[in-house]
């Protein structure tokens, strides 16, 4: 006889019934600015596909050139048999982007981290440094480690140097930050970050998979805007969010490949990206090093609809990046209001508990350089109208 699982759906119910639960649209055509969704066509401000990156011609041609000369995948691991020229070539392009010695490629964002944290402390000898506001990958690659563990206060200069004192007799001290945080849409103060590593005989680690393609001179990322290269031993990202593919990233110095490469064993025992994808990615960077219009559009579009969200009365939290949350307090407000847009053609998705606090729910939009003028100026009269009846502006 099968165990008793009931609790799954006692679980279930109960988060429905606090609005907690997830229930994803199905798209019917690339993720892109304007797409299908559930039959009707839809302005898109819930991906992470902020150069639009996804459909341009270079990058899909790159991919289905690559399938044609080796196959729809590798066939092993990299560590054995799986590692190909393509993925030797998109790592070199990764160095080349973020002006680093070294690369390497892994599966996702999420298994770089709780693959390569655990590899960098040992025991309780050691300690690890976390803003509070980390993203998830990065607390579970923590909770893989024996190592001491410290958190401050979001962006907090002053807790995170109190933290580095209290545990001045650590072996290894490993700092951790997000570089763009997902919910908030803010920055780590990186460079001060860097200094108090430096100052504490620290190691610095930053996650910035909201960072790629963003921030930094043609968007290389949070080290290239704050002309820390060198600074930063860890630089871990994502070619899934602005970079349009798939996959994660960790930039370095030959050294931390190496390391990586060894030690990593979310590295060591997944298979390898499909040559499409290697391809994909060598080609997405491409295009972004020699297209910066990309990149503008992007931030023309960012200033100008939190501009002008904020000139309508609504709260934008500490956002500084393309990701702009409407902050609604409530998780049912949230839901509402998403719904409400989704009634209008306007994806926008409620981000509440468990990713965000229960009382800083808030409905998360993000820009692309996809969006025209008109599709923001749509979106803005939609929300006006709406805003006054959830008493949030």
């Amino acid at each position: 006889m099968a165990a008793d699982t009931s609790w799954m759906s006692l679980r279930y119910n109960e988060i429905k019934k606090e609005g907690l639960d997830w229930n994803p649209p199905t798209l019917e055509t690339s993720n892109d600015a304007r797409c299908f969704i559930d039959g009707q066509e839809t302005i898109m401000l819930s991906a992470n596909n902020y150069l639009n990156l996804t459909n341009h011609p270079k990058v899909i041609e790159a991919m289905i050139s690559a399938t044609r000369k080796y196959g729809a995948g590798s066939g092993s691991v990299r560590a054995i048999s799986g590692t190909m020229d393509i993925h030797l070539e998109a790592e070199k392009k990764v160095a080349e982007f973020k002006k680093v010695e070294s690369s390497l490629i892994y599966s996702a964002g999420y298994t770089a981290n709780v693959g390569l944290i655990p590899t960098l402390v040992r025991g309780p000898e050691d300690i690890i440094i976390s803003d509070e506001l980390n993203h998830g990958s990065i607390i579970d690659g923590v909770r893989l480690t024996k190592a001491r563990r410290g958190v401050y206060s979001h962006n907090d200069m002053g807790e995170l140097e109190a933290v580095l004192k209290a545990n001045s007799d650590a072996d290894r001290k490993l700092i951790i930050t997000d570089g763009v945080f997902s919910m908030d849409g803010d920055i780590a103060p990186l460079d001060e970050v860097s200094k108090l590593a430096e100052e504490y005989d620290s190691m610095v680690y930053v996650d910035d998979c909201h960072g790629e393609g963003v921030l930094g001179e043609k968007g290389a990322g949070i080290v290239d805007h704050f002309n820390l290269q060198g600074k930063v031993d860890f630089e871990v990202g994502s070619f899934s969010k602005a970079l349009g593919v798939q996959g994660g990233i960790l930039a370095g110095s030959e050294e931390v490949r190496n390391h990586a490469l060894n030690h990593s064993r979310s590295w060591l025992l997944s298979g390898s990206q499909p040559p499409g994808v290697a391809a994909a990615q060598k080609a997405a960077i491409q295009v972004l090093m020699s297209e910066p219009e990309h990149h503008s559009r992007l931030w023309e579009n960012t200033n100008y609809f939190r501009k002008e969200l904020q000139s309508l009365g609504f709260d934008t939290g500490s956002s500084q990046t393309p990701i702009i949350p409407i902050m609604c307090g409530e998780s049912l407000v949230a839901k509402q209001l998403s719904e409400e847009l989704s009634e209008n053609n306007i994806m926008a998705g409620a981000i509440v508990f468990p990713m965000v606090a229960r009382d800083k729910a808030r409905v998360r939009t993000q820009m692309s350089a996809g969006l025209s003028r008109d599709d923001l100026d749509n979106v803005l009269r939609i929300l006006e109208g709406i805003g006054p009846r959830l008493k949030l502006i």
